[in-house]
């Protein structure tokens, strides 16, 4: 606590955000319930009176989404659903909410979907990467020479998902902390739009120069309201190191990123046999009305690691493989005249509040 005193012992509004991922479901309570607790027991001792809004990103597990079907669209009246105690979503909250009855700030829950947007960590830090992890198979089948085939069922490949921009998702947790009207309330968040995979696939691969046909044959249906995965990415990942450094050699990028793909995580992403999308529909009447086109914040999300140096340029790889073609955007694809991606009047606002980000170490250490 001494080394977060002179960042925030002025703080107002606190975000946890920080999440540490494992593939098995069963052991995320004991490696996430410490970490929320120590950050919030640390900030509220620290920032003491000038605290006023507490701020929790939870996600879509919090309805039990990974673990079989549910009713969807996922809404925040929903039930909690019988966990056994390993839902670690429900223990943050109670924690949260036991310690405000005893202060004077308000709270706030944001529950994203799937997220999609730039991260540099590695795959140790950052278990859940569906923009790089991507990118790596389409890329590397590229250059095998062979069709990037979905990895997951029939079902999910006819399916409507949607996502949430990372930095919409932080958009909405300003504006939840930061209007009255909004204190004390949970809201899903989600792009605003939907897709289908057997379409977006398609829209991916066109956008790193290859076109992908409808997939036609499928030995895993996905019919049975369980996972059910055509071949686990992990597995098909083990011998492909060597194919993703030619990758870099060619067109650019770190030959690092390959232990940033998160397989485990999008085996289960795409292996679902029921739809997790989510209702927004709360936020709207409470004043959320940003927008985000899905497709374009995946484009976005690439140019980002490849402005970082992780993935390679788009046109480094259309220049060398297209003769500096690039492929037609789909239908409907192409951005408005004077349209902007993820404009919102929903930050609307007099008063700023003081964002202070500190180490991570000084929360993980907190008595």
């Amino acid at each position: 606590m001494e080394k977060m005193m002179p960042y925030c012992r002025d703080v107002s509004h606190a975000f946890f955000t920080s999440y540490v991922h494992t593939d098995d479901f069963k052991k995320l309570r004991d490696m996430n319930v410490p970490l929320f607790e120590n950050f919030l027991t640390a900030i509220d001792t620290v920032a003491g009176e000038s605290l006023q809004r507490v701020c929790l990103q939870t996600g879509g597990k919090n309805y039990g989404c990974h673990l079989g079907p549910i009713e969807a669209p996922m809404h925040e009246a929903m039930p909690r659903y019988k966990d056994d105690g390993l839902n670690f979503y429900y223990t943050q909250e109670d924690f949260m909410f036991d310690l405000q009855k005893r202060r004077k700030w308000s709270w706030n829950v944001i529950r994203p979907g799937g997220i999609v947007g730039f991260t540099p960590a590695s795959t140790s830090e950052n278990g859940m990467s569906e923009a790089i992890t991507l990118a790596l198979y389409i890329l590397i089948t590229k250059e095998l020479g062979e069709t990037p085939r979905f990895p997951g069922n029939k079902y999910f490949y006819n399916s409507v998902d949607d996502d949430s921009y990372a930095v919409s998702l932080a958009d909405m947790s300003v504006w939840a902390v930061t209007h009255e009207h909004t204190k004390d309330e949970a809201f899903n968040h989600a792009n605003g739009d939907t897709y289908v995979w057997r379409y977006f696939w398609r829209w991916i691969g066109k956008y790193w120069g290859v076109d992908i046909p409808d997939q036609t044959s499928w030995p895993e249906v996905g019919d049975g309201g369980v996972y059910a995965n055509e071949f686990r990415m992990a597995d098909w990942a083990s011998d492909k190191r060597e194919i993703w450094e030619k990758v870099c050699e060619k067109y650019g990028g770190s030959k690092d990123a390959f232990d940033c793909g998160t397989w485990g995580f999008f085996d289960w992403s795409i292996g679902k046999a029921w739809p997790t999308i989510n209702s927004i529909s709360k936020a709207r009447k409470f004043g959320w009305n940003r927008y985000d086109d899905t497709f374009e914040t995946w484009c976005e999300t690439f140019r980002m690691f490849a402005n970082a140096g992780i993935l390679p340029r788009q046109q480094a790889v259309m220049t060398a493989s297209t003769n500096g073609t690039y492929p037609p955007l789909p239908a409907g694809k192409t951005a408005s005249k004077g349209a902007v991606n993820g404009v919102n009047g929903s930050l609307e606002h007099d008063d700023v509040p003081r964002v202070i980000t500190a180490p991570v170490e000084a929360f993980e250490k907190a008595p």
